[in-house]
């Protein structure tokens, strides 16, 4: 049997060199999907890596260009890994043993994670004890339609695989508070779809409880400032997923007055 890794890009040049170096040797397949990025990522795809099989799509929400990545590999099992996550060699290990055997005893396995924050591998405030579905037999699974927050879809029997997946969540705070501005504008966007609603009260407070939970009661508080920064900045993400659905909501409706009144 054989394996495939499927990643999903958009300006990683900072982050795709460190994860095709360290998983090369692992995968007999690499097919990478970009979103068109404007940085060196495509160049240094095609150039430095003969190996990778490079497309390029419009994004439309992660869940559909994960499940167009899935699509475009060809071999039994598939490994899907973002761009800033790097596997251990525990972790490699074990994949390659499941890939090459054929008593296999599931079709879907967890990886655990360390999740890094700068110089930070970060250990509490929900962070510490991720878990995510990582390696699958093709047409075992599929993503969820979501723009963001997708997850894997399956009805087969799940096995933790030893080894754990380097995250690497960080590289500025610029870079940080981009990624949360652009996730609440999705976030936003779903919970519309959805039809969601949204009250002040809610935005006044939800943020408030946000940050009391992760830094609290998932104890946060004992990753030190970084714990601190963590909460902090999960609290404005709440703030802003709401704030954005309730002006999303308002300029609908003011729409519509509009319309009505011509």
């Amino acid at each position: 049997m054989s394996l495939s890794l499927a990643v999903i890009t958009y300006n990683e040049e900072d982050n795709i060199v460190r994860l095709l170096d360290s998983i090369i040797d692992t995968v007999d397949e690499i097919i990478v999907v970009d979103s068109f990025s404007t940085d060196k990522t495509k160049e240094i795809c095609t150039q430095k890596y003969p190996q990778v099989k490079f497309f390029e799509k419009k994004f439309n929400g992660y869940g559909e260009q994960k499940n167009h990545a899935l699509s475009l590999c060809s071999n039994e099992w598939i490994l899907f890994l973002d761009a800033d996550e790097v596997p251990d060699e525990d972790l490699k290990n074990s994949i390659k043993k499941i890939t090459v055997s054929e008593n296999y005893k599931c079709s879907i396995y967890k990886a655990k994670f360390n999740n890094h924050l700068g110089i930070h591998l970060i250990k509490f405030g929900g962070w510490g004890d991720v878990c995510r579905e990582r390696l699958f037999r093709k047409n075992c699974a599929k993503y969820s339609d979501d723009k963001v927050h997708e997850f894997l879809i399956y009805d087969k029997k799940t096995e933790t695989l030893d080894g754990k997946i380097n995250h690497y969540t960080y590289k500025s705070i610029h870079h940080h508070v981009t990624k949360v501005n652009r996730y609440s504008d999705m976030m936003a966007e779903k919970m519309f779809e959805k039809g969601k609603k949204i009250n002040r009260f809610k935005i006044i407070v939800s943020p408030i409880f946000e940050f009391v939970k992760v830094f609290i009661f998932k104890l946060g508080f004992l990753d030190g400032f970084a714990g601190f920064y963590i909460a902090k900045t999960m609290s404005y993400y709440t703030f802003l997923k709401y704030i954005k659905l309730k002006e999303k909501i308002r300029l609908v409706e003011l729409e519509k007055k509009n319309i009505k009144a011509t």
